[in-house]
């Protein structure tokens, strides 16, 4: 039997794709700490399970392809408390966030367009991308740089050189960044935004880390500046604010009258979202801001724990993550995902191992990211510093190890 082609361009998840021989390891009786994956470990709020709970119906029914009223109502909310007001009607639920960057691609793009981008970038916009037959064209950000934002000039001369320039529909990123943990200065997203309107781009702003700002200057949305409202279009989730990935709700905000009338076609073909995951969702509207505040605290000391062990560790490279909870570290090696397969199967601290992800898949460049890693600090600062003692052992026993 024959396949799509389109079922050829599909990438295996890097930071899924280690699950079989994690599943090994741990049925050894091994420890695995998993600072491959961005799952926070953090308690979902009570409140969630809770609305789950006391849903009392007879029949569990499809809901408004849009997204039931309490839940949006929520999304408004929080999008009100920091400064950016959307109508409901301006708002969709989607399942993740995951849902909301297919849809605003496959809105914005045809098949053979291309998005602009920063590399490394959220590996699933390599796959979504791909799976529409649009292309990615990057520009790179380097870890020696801190993955500053290029200047204009330098994003000018990228897309002379791709030969691209009609194609180009759209510039899509995360801020703060994953995997990079770069929070943008205003200077940057002023380099951005004047970008997309001197070549007419949609921007697609991934925005789900910004609870998790580390820096003393304040978090800027791309949906607050006026003179580019009509061609933002904000994708959000609760999976990290509220430490809820499982639930799968998203969201999708833009201030485009055409967009949003379109994006809710896109709603109606998948149906709707969970019933039972939107009514959690719409209960977070209760959770004291202390929960948030109290998380974002947690991970900036996981953070500056982190990057006390990694500045002490000879041959690395890591920028100091302003954002999110992820970092990338250049590493002394040649293939680091054969360092991270490496160490998941010989090294044992006290038993136990580590599980990182290779950098590579978070790149469009090919060869680029083939000595990094990125180390997500979703785990307790006791395991991540017992994580840092296995990687100072994995480096010096690894028989590749640069000299």
């Amino acid at each position: 039997m024959k396949f799509s082609q389109r079922s050829d361009t599909l990438q295996e998840s890097p930071i899924r794709k280690f699950a079989d021989a994690m599943a090994r390891v741990e049925a050894e009786g091994v420890e695995v700490i998993p600072m491959n994956i961005g799952q926070p470990d953090i308690h979902t709020p009570p409140d969630f399970l809770e609305a789950v709970r006391h849903y009392d119906v007879d029949v569990l029914a499809y809901q408004n392809s849009r997204g039931m009223q309490r839940t949006l109502e929520t999304v408004q909310l929080y999008l009100h408390n920091y400064g950016l007001d959307f109508a409901l009607d301006e708002i969709c639920i989607t399942n993740g966030a995951s849902e909301g960057l297919s849809f605003a691609i496959s809105l914005v793009c045809d098949p053979g367009d291309t998005l602009l981008a920063m590399e490394p970038f959220y590996t699933n916009y390599n796959s979504i991308a791909a799976v529409q037959a649009v292309n990615i064209w990057p520009i790179t950000t380097r870890a020696e740089d801190g993955f500053s934002v290029p200047s204009l000039a330098q994003w000018e001369a990228s897309i002379a050189a791709s030969g691209k320039r009609d194609r180009m529909k759209a510039l899509i990123l995360s801020s703060p960044a994953n995997p990079t943990g770069r929070v943008y200065t205003e200077e940057e997203m002023h380099i951005l935004i004047e970008l997309a309107k001197k070549y007419n781009l949609w921007i697609i702003a991934d925005e789900v880390y910004r609870e998790f700002n580390y820096t003393s200057r304040p978090f800027h949305s791309f949906a607050e500046y006026e003179d580019i409202r009509d061609r933002v279009i904000l994708v959000d989730s609760i999976s990290k604010k509220y430490s809820a990935c499982g639930a799968r709700i998203g969201s999708l905000a833009s201030k485009n009258k055409e967009f949003n009338a379109k994006a809710l076609k896109m709603c109606q073909v998948r149906l709707c979202v969970s019933t039972l995951d939107q009514i959690g969702a719409g209960a977070m509207d209760i959770v004291d801001d202390a929960y948030v505040e109290r998380n974002r605290r947690t991970y900036r000391r996981r953070r500056d724990a982190l990057r006390e062990r990694l500045e002490h560790m000879e041959g690395i490279v890591a920028p100091e993550p302003e954002g999110a909870f992820y970092v990338i570290a250049k590493l002394p090696v040649e293939d680091a995902e054969d360092f991270v397969r490496w160490t998941l199967e010989n090294v044992r601290v006290n038993g136990k191992t580590l599980l990182m992800t290779p950098a590579a898949s978070f790149y469009a460049t090919p060869g680029l990211g083939r000595d990094e890693v990125r180390l997500s600090y979703c785990v307790r600062t006791e395991l991540l510093l017992e994580a840092m003692d296995i990687l100072e052992v994995a480096l010096k026993r690894y028989p590749d190890r640069r000299k």
